[in-house]
Protein backbone atom coordinates (compact mmCIF):
# COMPACT_ATOMS: atom_id res chain seq x y z
CA UNK A 1 0.00 0.00 0.00
CA UNK A 2 1.83 3.35 -0.85
CA UNK A 3 1.85 6.28 1.50
CA UNK A 4 -1.17 9.19 0.17
CA UNK A 5 -0.24 12.91 0.79
CA UNK A 6 -2.56 15.46 1.03
CA UNK A 7 -2.09 16.25 -2.46
CA UNK A 8 -3.24 13.22 -3.37
CA UNK A 9 -6.75 14.15 -1.85
CA UNK A 10 -6.92 17.47 -3.56
CA UNK A 11 -9.90 16.85 -5.01
CA UNK A 12 -11.71 16.16 -2.03
CA UNK A 13 -10.60 19.52 -0.69
CA UNK A 14 -11.44 21.71 -3.46
CA UNK A 15 -15.24 22.58 -2.88
CA UNK A 16 -14.12 23.53 0.46
CA UNK A 17 -11.23 25.82 -0.78
CA UNK A 18 -13.99 27.60 -3.43
CA UNK A 19 -16.52 27.97 0.04
CA UNK A 20 -13.29 29.52 2.20
CA UNK A 21 -12.80 31.95 -1.03
CA UNK A 22 -16.56 33.14 -1.27
CA UNK A 23 -16.69 33.85 2.19
CA UNK A 24 -13.55 36.24 2.64
CA UNK A 25 -14.74 37.70 -0.97
CA UNK A 26 -18.34 38.05 1.00
CA UNK A 27 -16.31 39.56 3.72
CA UNK A 28 -14.53 42.29 1.84
CA UNK A 29 -12.49 42.45 -1.35
CA UNK A 30 -10.14 39.55 -2.05
CA UNK A 31 -7.22 39.40 -4.74
CA UNK A 32 -4.86 35.90 -5.71
CA UNK A 33 -2.07 37.07 -3.36
CA UNK A 34 -3.51 37.91 -0.45
CA UNK A 35 -6.22 34.59 -1.34
CA UNK A 36 -2.93 32.13 -1.29
CA UNK A 37 -1.39 33.25 1.51
CA UNK A 38 -4.54 33.20 3.74
CA UNK A 39 -5.33 29.37 2.56
CA UNK A 40 -1.65 28.66 3.16
CA UNK A 41 -2.20 29.46 6.57
CA UNK A 42 -4.87 26.71 6.35
CA UNK A 43 -2.26 24.37 5.42
CA UNK A 44 -3.48 24.89 1.51
CA UNK A 45 -0.48 25.87 -0.47
CA UNK A 46 -1.74 26.89 -4.03
CA UNK A 47 -0.09 27.71 -6.61
CA UNK A 48 -1.52 31.22 -8.20
CA UNK A 49 -1.57 29.39 -11.45
CA UNK A 50 -4.04 27.10 -9.14
CA UNK A 51 -5.57 29.42 -7.75
CA UNK A 52 -6.42 31.90 -10.33
CA UNK A 53 -8.42 29.61 -12.42
CA UNK A 54 -10.82 28.78 -9.10
CA UNK A 55 -11.57 32.95 -8.63
CA UNK A 56 -12.09 32.88 -12.43
CA UNK A 57 -14.66 29.92 -12.45
CA UNK A 58 -16.35 31.35 -9.99
CA UNK A 59 -17.05 34.57 -11.20
CA UNK A 60 -17.82 32.88 -14.10
CA UNK A 61 -20.42 31.04 -12.65
CA UNK A 62 -21.54 34.52 -10.95
CA UNK A 63 -20.68 33.89 -7.75
CA UNK A 64 -17.66 36.65 -7.51
CA UNK A 65 -17.30 40.20 -9.76
CA UNK A 66 -13.99 41.58 -10.56
CA UNK A 67 -12.73 44.93 -10.87
CA UNK A 68 -9.66 46.26 -11.80
CA UNK A 69 -7.78 48.86 -8.59
CA UNK A 70 -4.80 51.03 -9.27
CA UNK A 71 -2.33 49.72 -6.90
CA UNK A 72 0.95 52.32 -7.18
CA UNK A 73 1.95 52.22 -10.78
CA UNK A 74 0.00 48.71 -11.36
CA UNK A 75 -3.43 47.13 -11.14
CA UNK A 76 -4.44 44.41 -8.97
CA UNK A 77 -7.80 42.04 -9.95
CA UNK A 78 -10.25 42.19 -6.50
CA UNK A 79 -12.59 40.33 -6.04
CA UNK A 80 -16.21 40.79 -4.55
CA UNK A 81 -19.11 38.21 -3.42
CA UNK A 82 -22.01 39.19 -5.61
CA UNK A 83 -25.74 38.49 -4.15
CA UNK A 84 -26.05 34.93 -5.92
CA UNK A 85 -22.30 34.23 -4.06
CA UNK A 86 -23.50 35.10 -1.17
CA UNK A 87 -27.20 33.42 -1.08
CA UNK A 88 -24.79 30.35 -2.52
CA UNK A 89 -22.36 31.07 0.67
CA UNK A 90 -25.67 30.98 3.08
CA UNK A 91 -26.86 27.58 1.68
CA UNK A 92 -23.76 26.08 2.05
CA UNK A 93 -23.39 26.75 5.65
CA UNK A 94 -26.59 25.34 6.34
CA UNK A 95 -25.15 22.25 4.69
CA UNK A 96 -21.53 22.37 6.11
CA UNK A 97 -23.34 22.63 9.37
CA UNK A 98 -25.32 19.25 9.27
CA UNK A 99 -22.31 17.46 7.50
CA UNK A 100 -19.85 18.58 10.08
CA UNK A 101 -22.01 17.29 13.13
CA UNK A 102 -21.55 14.22 11.72
CA UNK A 103 -17.87 13.69 9.44
CA UNK A 104 -16.41 16.01 12.46
CA UNK A 105 -18.08 15.39 15.28
CA UNK A 106 -18.97 12.02 15.07
CA UNK A 107 -22.84 13.13 15.90
CA UNK A 108 -25.25 11.02 13.95
CA UNK A 109 -29.10 11.70 13.55
CA UNK A 110 -31.27 8.59 14.41
CA UNK A 111 -29.07 5.51 15.48
CA UNK A 112 -26.14 6.43 12.83
CA UNK A 113 -28.02 6.40 9.01
CA UNK A 114 -31.35 8.51 8.67
CA UNK A 115 -31.00 5.95 5.32
CA UNK A 116 -34.21 3.53 4.90
CA UNK A 117 -32.70 -0.07 5.10
CA UNK A 118 -34.47 -1.02 2.12
CA UNK A 119 -31.97 1.63 0.18
CA UNK A 120 -29.14 0.33 2.54
CA UNK A 121 -29.92 -3.37 1.65
CA UNK A 122 -29.42 -2.13 -2.64
CA UNK A 123 -26.20 -0.56 -1.44
CA UNK A 124 -24.70 -3.39 0.42
CA UNK A 125 -26.50 -5.73 -0.60
CA UNK A 126 -27.90 -7.75 2.13
CA UNK A 127 -29.40 -6.27 5.40
CA UNK A 128 -26.96 -8.26 7.50
CA UNK A 129 -23.73 -6.35 5.89
CA UNK A 130 -25.94 -2.78 7.24
CA UNK A 131 -23.85 -0.72 9.42
CA UNK A 132 -26.10 0.11 12.04
CA UNK A 133 -24.03 2.41 15.01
Amino acid sequence: MSMRTAVDDKDLYSGLIRLHILHHAARGPIFGLGMAEELAQHGYNLSLGTLYPLLHGLEKKGYLRSSKRRLGRTFRRVYRATPLGRRALASARERIGELFKEVVAGLHPGHGCNFPKSRLARLYGQTSKIPVK
